[in-house]
This record gives structure tokens, sequence and C-alpha cells, in this order.
């Protein structure tokens, strides 16, 4: 065979994956890649070149999935939030059968959840912290799209399939989402606590009676992966997102299409049709480092393991294709090869900007033959002195409401919201409707801490288990005869001695003479007491609660 001239290689990373279908990277500096497998779970590849055992997320048992050929279900994709670093926000979006409501007739459901990274363990995810956003009623199981990524203005796009569904399912069947073969861009930035997002007063039709204020754009069918380049905007502000989309007629050709805000139908950047008669397979512009030669190329390929390039004529605008091909083994050699075991499932791109692909055995009986490659210039060192980059190691996220928010959850933009039951700053107080009575304390929603003789979910009840204090009784308050004539003093009820008691100051000069009970009053000068009793006793009252007559 003639030997091929400017051929890559691929580097194989990890072997024993699950249907891998996707990677990314969050941008904290740490250089982790997360791969997405097609059951429900998230796996962590760390800078030194480790695979964790623990999942970053595993949803596996809400995912619904399938492994027949043309079953899109599954996890379908996961970005992360472009302040990640801050908010430990992250996004999802796969397939379910457990509907949260009656959604209307469909076989599954499409939906989009915000999850938020442990404060505790910055390489799992809180699945407790689950906030849907978007939930899609699909009727059969291809055409579902389900790709989530941010632009550049760090609102999010959700690029969703139409779902094969015809004219006649959208005429007899209500309840079908409007959202089917377009282009959703939302602001998840919002500091409503209410709302799960917003809609960008930018989007086409943020202020239409006929669509979905959600809507972006128009004219998807059976898209693929899409990409965004975070480095390109045009003159008008306009993003470049570039899409995979298959004809469904068709399965060996297809088109890479370029996403235009407002439009229905957008000429395809190219036209192609596949030489092995594949599917296409979506990848990344490549913004990297190691394979200079490919700067600014748009990388996809074929399910059967064909890559190709499009690149942009700087001067009429127009994308280009050209052949990438994979080099021979005298090309690739040591720890390079120039083939693809199995069929490829999937692009990734991590922190650097560098390109990877994702295969896996075409048969379904091999659970666990997923490899990761990377792409690679033969001509250059697999990791060149000026494309390294120093690594952070990974920390939990330390902003001030994930800090002191204990009760609720943190938005993307830091407020506290809080969870039914709570309120006040950071949710710390607890609400109870109705309110404790008899002085008792809400201490958990709905859950009141009784003082001491009363029970019941409001304290209203007596508890009658507990001896009760005696009820105080109406003590007589003495006479005064005169001006220093006789002792001063308020009665009291004590509680040592259940009777009405009197704290005597002596004469004008206000010595302490005495603690007498009413009875004895008219003998005040035959029971006394010692100061140091006195005050025994009175300490001991003032620890329980007891009513002062008046």
């Amino acid at each position: 065979r003639k030997h091929k001239k400017n051929c890559y290689c691929l580097h194989e990373m990890i072997s024993g994956l699950k249907q891998p279908t996707g990677l990314v990277h969050c941008g904290d500096g740490s250089q982790r890649l997360f791969i997405l497998e097609k059951e429900g779970f998230v796996k962590i590849y760390t800078a030194d070149g480790g695979l964790l055992k623990e999942s970053f997320l595993d949803i596996h048992k809400q995912v619904q999935s399938g492994s027949k050929g043309g079953d899109e279900r599954g996890l379908l994709s996961l970005t992360f939030h472009p302040k990640y670093k801050k908010n430990g926000k992250l996004y999802v979006s796969y397939t379910t059968n457990q509907e949260r409501w009656a959604i209307g007739p469909h076989d599954h459901i499409l939906r989009v959840v915000e999850y938020t990274v442990s404060r505790k363990n910055a390489n799992q995810v809180d699945t407790r912290t689950a906030k849907v956003l978007i939930e899609v009623a699909e009727l059969h199981r291809k055409h579902l799209g389900g790709q989530l990524l941010f632009g550049p203005d760090s609102f999010l796009y959700i690029f969703l399939g139409d779902g094969m569904i015809t004219l006649d399912d959208m005429e007899e069947m209500d309840g079908l989402s409007d959202f089917t073969g377009s282009v959703l861009r939302i602001d998840v930035d919002t500091d409503s606590c209410n709302a799960p997002y917003a809609i960008p007063r930018s989007n086409p039709y943020f202020n239409s009676t006929n669509q979905p204020p959600e809507i972006f754009a128009h004219g998807l069918h059976n898209p693929g992966r899409c990409t965004v380049d975070q480095h390109l905007i045009d003159a008008n502000g306009n993003l470049t997102i570039l899409c995979s989309e298959s004809n469904t007629w068709n399965k060996s050709s297809g088109r890479i299409i370029k996403i235009t805000r407002g439009k229905d139908y957008e000429p395809p950047a190219v036209e192609f049709k596949s030489s092995s008669h594949s599917p296409l397979v979506g990848g990344f512009i490549y913004r990297g480092c190691q394979s200079r030669r490919l700067f600014g190329n748009y990388i996809f390929g074929d399910r059967n393991g064909q890559l190709m390039s499009l690149q942009q004529n700087p001067l009429n605008k127009l994308w280009q294709e050209r052949a990438l091909c994979l080099g021979s083994s005298a090309t690739c050699k040591n720890s390079l090869g120039g083939h693809i075991s199995g069929a490829v499932l999937g692009f990734g791109e991590d922190e650097l900007g560098e390109v990877y692909v994702l295969a896996n055995s075409k048969s379904v009986i091999q659970a666990h033959s997923g490899k990761l490659y990377k792409l690679v210039d033969p001509k250059r060192a697999l990791v060149p002195e000026e494309c390294k980059r120093s690594v952070q190691p990974p920390q939990p996220v330390a902003s001030e409401c994930s800090r002191h928010c204990r009760n609720g959850h943190c938005s993307p933009t830091g407020i506290c919201c809080c969870s039914p039951g709570w309120e006040g700053e950071f949710c710390r107080v607890a609400k109870c409707d109705p309110v404790c009575r008899h002085g008792g304390v809400c201490v958990r929603p709905n859950m009141c801490l009784c003082k001491e003789s009363y029970t019941g979910p409001q304290c209203e009840q007596v508890d009658r288990n507990i001896q009760r204090v005696a009820r105080a009784a109406v003590c007589q308050q003495p006479r005064k005869d005169g001006n220093c004539n006789a002792p001063t003093g308020r009665w009291f009820f004590s509680v040592d001695t259940r009777q009405c008691e009197q704290f005597l100051y002596s004469g004008c000069q206000g010595k302490i003479q005495n603690l007498m009970t009413e009875s004895d009053g008219a003998e005040s000068r035959k029971t006394k007491s010692n100061n140091t009793d006195f005050k025994d006793r009175m300490q001991r009252a003032s620890k329980q609660t007891i009513t002062y007559a008046q």
C-alpha cells in the first residue's frame, strides 16, 4: 500500500467502557475528562491517567435506555456551567419513563435536569440537588437529539430532534411538545427561585404569542452531535454552531448544518455522502495545541470510523471538506495506532482543546468493549512542552451560598433558594403552620419543640404524663399601715412549698428579714429563715416555669 503523508494517529487512553457516548470537561483547571455511558453513568478520567472507581454521576435508575440498533434512548448529554468552579452546576439530558405528572401520550420523556456537585466531594454529584428544567414527551425512539451546550453568551442551548412525529400524530394527539425539531436557548442564571430559567430577550420569539419564547431556531430533524466554537463570532455577533444530521431515508448521506438565529431552514454547510454507508457523527472545532495543522478545523466522522474535517474559507466563508487520514503502522508507532476498533459513538474535547474519539464494539454481547482514543499528530510529541498546563486539584465549591445554605439549594447566581418549610437568610428559619402554641419553638418544618407539660403538633395539648406544677394561687397582698410601719413586699407562689410566700424587707432600711407563707403572715416574726436558704430557694424557683400573681 502506498505510504500516506500528513496522516494522524490515535492514542488509546481507556478500554473497558460500556457504550460511551460523550466526553466533556468542566473547565476548572483539573483537566479531568467526564465520560458518559449510555445507561446513566458518568465516569472520571483524571489528569494522571486513572479512571476513578466511583461514578461522578449515577442516575441509571432514572434513565431508560435501549440496546437495539437505532434506539437512541439513554443518557444523552452533559455540559458544565461556565462558572462551574464557583457554583458547581452541571446540566444533564436523558430519557426516562418516570413521569412526574400527566404529560400526555408518549413512549418516554426527554428530560433536562440541573445538578450540583457535592459540597464534600468534588468528584461526585449530589443527586438530591436535581432540578428539572424541561420535559418533552416523545412518541418514538429515534430523532431525539438532546445535546446540551453553553455558548460564549453563557446561555444554555438545547438541541431537539423532530422525534419522527408526523402530521397525523400532531392532529390526533394533544400534549405533544412545541419544542420538537428546534434549538432552545434559555438563561439558567436567573435570580428567581420560582422559575427554573429565564428567556433571553434576544431570542427571536421573545414576545411571540405563536411560538414558545425558548425557541432559538427551527428545522432540525435528526441531529447528531452539535458544537459551538467558543472563539469564532462573526461581525454581527452570531455564534458558529455546527450540528451533524443524518437523513432518515438514506443513512449513507447526511449534512453538517450551521445553526442561525430564527431560521426555519438553513442550507447545510456541506452535504456529505459516506462511502461506507454509515450515519454521520458530529464532533468539535479543534482549538488544541498538539495537532497545530488542525487548528480551526471541524473534526467529525461516521459510525464506521472514517474521520473527516471541515475548514472555513476566510474569504467567502464557505466550508470546505478535507479528508483526515489515519496513518499506517509505519506512521503510527509505539503507543499510537491508525485504526478505530468498533463503531464510532461520539467525539470529545478536553480543557486544552484536544479532540477525542469514543468507540464501542458493534456486538451487543460485548458489554464493556468501549474505548477512548486521542487524536494526535505523529510528527509532534504526545504532549509538547508548549502545550503543557499546570493541573489544579479539584476543590469542592466554596462559595458563601454553598457554605451556609443548608435547607435549600443555591442558584447559579449564588442565591439560597429555600426548600418548602424554610425561610429567612440562608433558609435557617423553620416555618410551622399553624404556629406553635404555649411558647413552643418551630425547629423543623411543621415540627414544634414544646415546653415542659405541653405536647401535640402545635403544643396545643396538656401532657397528662408529666406531673403538673400546681396553678399559681392568687396570693393576698399585705396591707400597709402607715409609712414604713409594716413589712413591704409582694406575695408569689413557691414551687417548692406550693404556698404563697413573701420576700420581706423590714422597715425603711430594706434589710432582708424573712421568707414567710401567707398563712403565717400574722406571725411573721415567729418563723424565720436565714439569708442563704432564701437565695437557694429563689435560684431553684427561677429554673422552673412559674406564674407570678399580680
